[in-house]
């Protein structure tokens, strides 16, 4: 029987045989993760089911990037719940402070998930791992702590969205457009408990970066996961960050879909979503002028190199509206060397952005940028709930990194074409 991706990938973790959507599958976990929000509940779960040791120090993953260096008390409370238990269990994969990164950048720049892997997290965003081929998906902290006592978890086989995306886009139009695009046009509960399966052209020519960027906001369209093959490009990338054995792997031709949705990247302008939803999704045009008093570059969503580059590109030269605080968050302590390597950091200085360590900052509302009531931001991050970013009467638009940076210039979101 023909098979979609995910398919695929849960019966490369089961000894059952997957026949289909709705079936409840069994799966072996190649790796366990959660944050210094998520996990301290989860080690609390693990200790209550009598729990005396990880299924294996290897395949878990304690990542503090949510309020490291610590911002309060607080905060420094639930690091050390984690620190504690990572160093009673051995955790190989646990980072805080000068190692760590935003997780979903730092996990696959360190080779720690592939394509073929199953991958849970006690983080809505685990997703991103799709990019790669992976099978990754969100969970509760208590699931987690399943995960990390048995390396087992069960799946109801999710209904497949194939999303077939061609053309040749135009200059500063790129994945965060595509999948705001998308989840415009299906809504934020289009994928719910569905996979979204990326194929087409403008696909096959995003590089790995961009991949990660839309499969890390298939959640934001209710997704279980999204996905996407692995091909020539996704193994270069993985054996440059020390993997070995990987494969490519793709959906079989006659696979069942639960349906198709085709976009045509060819006329696409600059995407925004406004507030307070991520499928309240604009062409660029249609918000331009809308005063901003905080633009962001960074997050799980478009923190990587690449993102950087987009940004300083933009930024070189000129400088950032003085009514504005322009906050650049580059997502791995790699990137962050990269950046000074290539002189981005100097260009982001230059303008008179704010650059910051890597963490999630200000994305989930956590520090180094909170928003007072009445502001108005630009974001590449992926959420733009009410409140999601400080104040309840403050508002979040979401958008690429070259947008962002162009809004930050002319104090307005802006098309960066017209800068």
């Amino acid at each position: 029987m023909p098979q979609t991706l995910a398919e695929k990938i849960l019966q490369k973790h089961t000894d059952q045989e997957v026949s289909g959507a709705g079936q409840i599958v069994q799966c072996r976990v190649s790796m366990a993760l959660a944050n210094d929000i998520t996990a301290p509940l989860a080690i609390k779960s693990f200790r209550a089911m009598g729990a005396k040791q990880v299924f294996d120090k290897d395949k878990v993953s304690l990542v503090c990037d949510h309020f490291t260096p610590n911002k309060d008390i607080e905060s420094a409370e639930q690091v050390k719940v984690v620190r504690d238990f990572a160093q009673e269990m051995g955790i190989t994969h646990y980072y805080e402070c000068g190692e760590v990164g935003v997780e979903h950048a730092l996990l696959p720049e360190k080779g720690i998930v592939g394509p073929g892997d199953i991958v849970v997290g006690a983080d809505s965003h685990t997703c991103t791992y799709g990019g790669l081929g992976a099978f990754a998906t969100g969970m509760g902290s208590t699931d987690i702590a399943g995960a990390m006592a048995l390396g087992e978890t069960w799946f109801k086989v999710p209904p497949t969205i194939k999303v077939e995306i061609e053309g040749k886009p135009r200059e500063h139009v790129g994945a965060k457009d595509y999948m705001l695009n998308l989840i415009g046009r299906i809504g934020v509960a289009g994928g719910l408990y569905k996979a979204l399966e990326f194929s087409g052209g403008a696909v096959d020519d995003l590089s790995i970066e961009g991949r990660m960027t839309m499969a890390n906001m298939a959640i934001e369209a209710g997704g279980k996961v999204g996905l996407f093959a692995s091909d020539a490009k996704t193994l270069e990338y993985t054996r440059n960050a020390g993997r070995s054995g990987d494969e490519t792997l793709a959906a079989d031709a006659g696979a069942e879909y639960d349906r198709v949705v085709k976009i045509d990247v060819s006329d696409m302008e600059p995407q925004i979503a406004c507030p307070h939803l991520p499928d309240n999704v604009k062409p660029v045009q249609e918000t331009e002028g809308l005063q901003i008093h905080q633009a962001v570059v960074g997050s799980c969503t478009n923190g990587r190199i690449e993102d950087m580059r987009e940004a300083a590109a933009i930024l070189k030269g000129r400088k950032v509206n003085p009514k504005v605080r322009c906050i650049i968050l580059p997502a791995t302590p790699t990137i962050w060397k990269m950046c000074l390597q290539e002189g981005l950091m100097e260009i982001f200085m230059e303008a008179g952005c704010i650059v910051g360590p890597p963490t999630c900052g200000p994305c989930l509302g956590g520090h180094m940028g909170i928003l007072a009531g009445g502001e108005r931001a630009i974001a590449t991050t992926n959420r733009n709930f009410r409140g999601r970013m400080g104040s309840l009467e403050s508002e979040v638009y979401l958008s690429n990194p070259a947008v962002a940076a162009a809004s930050a210039v002319a104090g307005e979101i802006i098309n960066p074409a017209k800068l």
